[in-house]
């Protein structure tokens, strides 16, 4: 009987993998909990209810503020209504603290954090993180029309402007342990290093989270971000480790939403459209 009980066990560990390699990690999961026999409680949940419970911190704008009415409003609420929408469940916002979102959601008082969390690798034996939706990490800025194309086609000895203390200062100090030839020049703000871009011939760049950069270019400055982040900080859902139907489906129509555009057309709604110098 045990021989038996092992050979099965060796043959679902055997598909299981097969799975995994054909449809990806998050999917294999599911397939093979329902192939055990075992169900997604928060998704059953959700579908008892008609509803899907949201984590946020309303106090990170553009991602999540509170208007005039004093409801929760921004890019990722309308991100996560437009999943619930194609779910067929209503959206409920659930307004808590930063600090607490993850405990939340560890006591079941809601289903989801969709709240510019950033992903973190030591979260994942406790958490399940989908795709990234936006990357906020550095980037290397220039103004409008600089032949200038990523941190190889920097000018010697070229000045960059960073915030001072902020991840932007600390990739270029690491840029420079690495052999740039650059300089940096520091400020005490996103604001006044964005302007120091903007309006000082003598600055070349800019390092500078993507976040501050993209509510520069909504403003109406004529900069723009070249070549990859520098330093990722890519913002994620997060669910129960155990959720293995829902994750499976926030990773599907995540695709789906970047697919269709519907990530762009939030990213302007919520940030001020790019200038057509945009590369």
């Amino acid at each position: 009987m045990r021989h038996r009980i092992a050979l099965v066990s060796a043959f679902i560990a055997v598909l299981a993998v097969a799975v995994w390699l054909w449809a990806g990690a998050a999917d294999a999961g599911a397939w093979v909990n329902r192939l055990l026999g075992r169900q997604d409680g928060t998704w059953l949940a959700m579908q008892e209810r008609g509803l899907w419970r949201v984590g946020m911190d309303p106090s990170f704008p553009p991602f999540n503020l509170l208007d005039e009415q004093g409801a929760v409003v921004g890019y990722d609420v309308d991100l996560a209504r437009a999943l619930a929408t194609s779910w067929g469940l209503e959206l409920e916002i659930v307004p808590i603290g930063y600090d607490s979102l993850l405990d939340a959601l560890k006591a079941g008082r809601i289903d989801s954090v969709v709240s510019a969390v950033p992903y973190d690798p030591r979260g994942t034996r406790d958490y399940g993180f989908s795709p990234p939706y936006f990357e906020a990490g550095v980037r290397l800025a220039v103004r409008a029309g600089s032949p200038i194309t990523g941190v190889a086609a920097l000018p010697p000895q070229a000045l960059v402007a960073v915030e001072w203390g902020s991840m932007g200062d600390l990739v270029g100090r690491r840029l420079q342990r690495e052999g740039a030839a650059i300089e940096l020049a520091p400020y005490a703000t996103p604001d006044e290093a964005i302007a120091a871009l903007a309006e000082d011939e003598r600055i070349s760049a800019l390092l500078l989270d993507q976040v501050s950069l993209r509510q520069a270019q909504g403003r109406g400055v004529a900069v723009e971000a070249v070549g990859p982040a520098l330093e990722s900080n890519p913002y994620v859902i997060v669910a129960p480790l155990t959720a293995t139907v829902l994750r499976e489906r926030i990773a599907t129509t995540l695709a789906d939403l970047q697919a269709q555009g519907v990530l762009a057309e939030l990213e302007t709604r919520w940030f001020g459209p790019i200038g057509d110098y945009s590369r």
